[in-house]
């Protein structure tokens, strides 16, 4: 009977240790920051199976972003719709990585809209949702808006994410 007395009261004062440990541990880790991601691309289009307009674009490109430590590459795929003379994209999965292999995950939508000069065109009103990352952005999570624009001929371009994310730091 004393041994299973001591083992009732030893457990909660563990769970109690251990839960203030961990709050401990993770409650300074979480941060909000500005997430600025600056870069050029190239935007590749064409039949896409993946889409319901079978129509889709795959972009490559690098840039730069203070939040993750200076230079970065991306990939992306969206599905784009052409409306008149507007294209919408839907469906756009987004990775940026850092030179240490760091991750981020979004997805993304909007609009491109004809500047009027030649095949340039802009974002507009495109968004990102941040789905998660690896290593230190592994619990990470955010959005913002898409800014920039792309010629529709030679599929160069550029973009720009702006938007806050949450994130554990370690």
């Amino acid at each position: 009977m004393f041994t299973s007395f001591l083992r009732t009261i030893a457990r909660p004062a563990a769970v109690t240790l251990l839960l203030a440990a961990s709050a401990s541990a993770s409650a300074g880790g979480w941060v909000t920051k500005q997430l600025d991601v600056e870069g050029v691309l190239v935007e590749a289009v064409g039949p896409a199976d993946r889409c319901l307009s079978k129509f889709g674009g795959t972009i490559s490109g690098h840039g730069e972003s203070a939040m993750m430590g200076g230079k970065v590459v991306f990939i992306a795929t969206d599905c784009i719709t052409p409306v008149g003379p507007l294209f919408n994209f839907s469906g756009g999965k987004f990775i940026v990585m850092t030179t240490s292999g760091d991750q981020i995950f979004a997805n993304y939508s909007g609009q491109f809209v004809p500047t009027g000069e030649g095949a340039k065109y802009v974002f507009s009103g495109a968004t990102f949702q941040v789905t998660g990352g690896t290593g230190k952005y592994a619990k990470i999570t955010g959005g913002g808006t898409l800014s920039g624009g792309e010629d529709m001929i030679t599929g160069t371009g550029n973009i720009k994410l702006t938007g806050r994310v949450l994130y554990l730091t370690n």
